[in-house]
Order: C-alpha cells, then structure tokens, then sequence
C-alpha cells in the first residue's frame, strides 16, 4: 500500500494516573512466590518492565478515549465537524453493542465537539494493531477521496485482568499458570487518539504517511489469548456454570513466531517503501517488553539507539501503546522534521503492520 495524499495531523493520549509498581505486584505475589521458589525481581527481569498504570476503578474506557480525542483535537488544524469517520479501535470496550464509538462521539459532543452527522462511527477490534487497523481504514478513504480527514481513538485497561490474574495464581500457584500470567502482570493503561487528514486544512506541521504493509500468522492464533471462559466451581456446585476473565500468553511461542512474522514483514515493508535499512532514521515498536524488543531490533537490523521504548515506565497498553509511544518520541524531539520512521505493530492472531512515516 502507498500513499500520497495521507497526513497525520495530530496525537492525542491521556496516561492513567495510578503507577503500580511491579515489586508493588510481586508483594501481592510473594506467597505464589515462595511456593513455586521464585526470586523477587524476576518480573523486572524478565520484562524490563519497571512500572505500569492503572486508571482508578469504575473509569470507563469511552472516557479515556474521549479525553485523548479532545486533546488531539484541541490544537489541531481539522475541527470536530470534519472529522468524517471516527473509529473505536480498543481491546477493551464498553458493551458488546452499541460501538463504542458511538460513546466517544456522544462525549466529544458534551464538550463542544460535534462530530457531524453524516460521519461513520464504528469500532475496530483486532489485538494489540486495532489503532493501526484503524489508522489504515481511515487512510484508505482519504486515498480514495472518500474522506478529508479522520479520527481514530482507543483506550486500555489493565486493572481487573491483573488482578483476576493475581488471585488466580493465588488460588492455583503452579509453574505452568505463572508462565502463563507474566504477559498479563505487563499490562498497562493508556488512551490515545490520532486525526489523519488529506492535508486541505491550512499548513501545520505534519506527517506523511507513505505506506504501509501487512502479513499475518493465523496458525498461532491460540497463543495469546483474553476472553470469559466457564468458571468451574459453579458447575462443581451443581449450579450453571457461570463465566470469568481469563488471560494467557504463550511468552515463549510468541516471542519465537512473533519475531519470525516481523522479520518477513520488515523485509517487505523496505521493500514497499523502496528503503534501504540505512535509509530508516527511527523506529516505535509495539511496546511488549525488553526481551522482545531486544530479539526483534537485532533480527531485523536495527540499532536500539534508533528506536524509542515505554515499556519500562507504561508497561504494554495494548492498542494505545505504538501511537502513545511515537506521540511521546514526537514531543521529546526524539522524531523529528525529516526523519524517515518506521511504525512497527505485531499483535496476537498473529499480524503484523508496519507503517513508513516522512516526519
């Protein structure tokens, strides 16, 4: 995919307020711990990971996303009113129906932002690359002369998950469940918003985007997964079986396909872009962990100088943590005007997105 009437006009995020530590989360763990005879740090150790985020309790994801989307839109050249699609891209969301787009939209329309009403309003769910799906639907329409320009919104919570993850490992400490969890220990929480446009609304600073690729693994489709599954006590009991969260990660799996899958796409994607690896100036991976960033950077080719990380201070916020992370890189002058980037999504199914940015 290449365009050339493509511009992102502006990032938006909203980082939760409440840093949890994770020897905050290993205290809660010791007695896990000591069970299974694992040493303190070992969750730092394996993921890099030093803090993560959480929003307080009860805080709804459409009000993170609507409050990334206020800020994107605050300062940005494309108002409320042109915005002609609006795309809900989480992993978390407020109902199985309606969108919750459609809660976004009501919420920016409290505020003064009326989004028109002739605008598409859906969500898109698709793992960790949901806000680069988005991204994409959106470009593909403003290609096409479809559109003038478009929002996409996400936001991530982390709170319950762990915390049914937590008292799971508690109720059941055996090395096979702990193996399992340390992905969903990672989890943090973060909104983003991003606004794309055609580049008609007056001159700004502004990014082009200029392709784009995608490649997918569907066979390890079972590796990382979060959902409800039956609860078996209720059965025990004699009483229906009533549903619980779970999460699982195959760490080990994923890391191993997951890097096999990035590899292939990055070959592709140079050769989209008509790059050379000398002509990337800056990368922003998905936000995963060191092990992960690490194994991937070296696969492909890349300096870890060259490439910016939030891991260590957000954790993994999911769909919110590549555009929260290259919104970030853009503020602290880590992406700068004439850079070549590259935007580098991989999530669970497996896929795998990259994007080619003139900053």
């Amino acid at each position: 995919m290449r365009y050339t009437r493509v511009v992102i006009e502006r990032f938006g995020y909203e980082l939760a307020p409440c840093v949890v530590t994770s020897d905050e989360l290993e205290d809660r763990l010791a007695a896990v711990y000591q069970k299974l005879h694992v040493q303190p740090g070992q969750l730092f150790q394996m993921t890099g990971i030093q803090e993560r985020r959480y929003w307080e309790p009860g805080y709804a994801v459409s009000q993170g996303a609507t409050a990334a989307a206020e800020h994107a839109l605050r300062d940005s050249p494309v108002p409320a009113s042109a915005i002609d699609m609006l795309i809900y891209a989480g992993v978390c969301r407020e109902h199985f129906e309606p969108a919750t787009a459609c809660h976004v939209a009501a919420g920016l329309q409290r505020a003064g932002h009326i989004i028109d009403g002739s605008a598409h309003v859906y969500d898109v769910s698709n793992a960790c690359l949901g806000v680069l799906n988005g991204v994409l639907d959106i470009a593909n329409r403003i290609e096409l002369g479809q559109i003038r320009a478009g929002m996409v919104v996400s936001c991530e919570t982390a709170r319950d998950i762990v915390d049914t993850t937590i008292t799971r490992l508690t109720n059941n400490p055996v090395m096979e469940e702990f193996k399992t969890a340390i992905a969903t220990l990672t989890g943090g929480s973060a909104a983003v918003a991003v606004i794309l446009s055609d580049g008609s609304f007056g001159e700004s600073d502004r990014r082009r985007l200029r392709g784009a690729v995608v490649e997918n693994a569907p066979e390890h489709h079972m590796l990382c997964r979060w959902g409800l599954e039956a609860h078996p006590d209720g059965q025990a009991n004699g009483s229906e079986a009533s549903l619980r969260e779970f999460a699982s990660t195959d760490a080990a799996a994923v890391l191993e396909h997951g890097v096999a899958l990035g590899s292939r796409t990055w070959d592709k994607f140079l050769a989209e872009m008509e790059w050379s690896l000398e002509d990337v100036d800056r990368t922003v991976c998905h936000q995963v962990g060191s092990a992960h960033r690490d194994l991937m950077l070296r696969t492909m080719g890349l300096s870890p100088e060259q490439d910016f990380v939030t891991y260590e201070y957000l954790g993994n916020t999911g769909t919110a943590a590549l555009p929260v992370a290259a919104a970030l890189a853009h503020e602290r002058g880590f992406l700068a005007p004439g850079h070549r980037v590259g935007l580098l999504g991989i999530g669970s199914g497996l896929n795998c997105i990259m994007l080619g940015v003139d900053w």
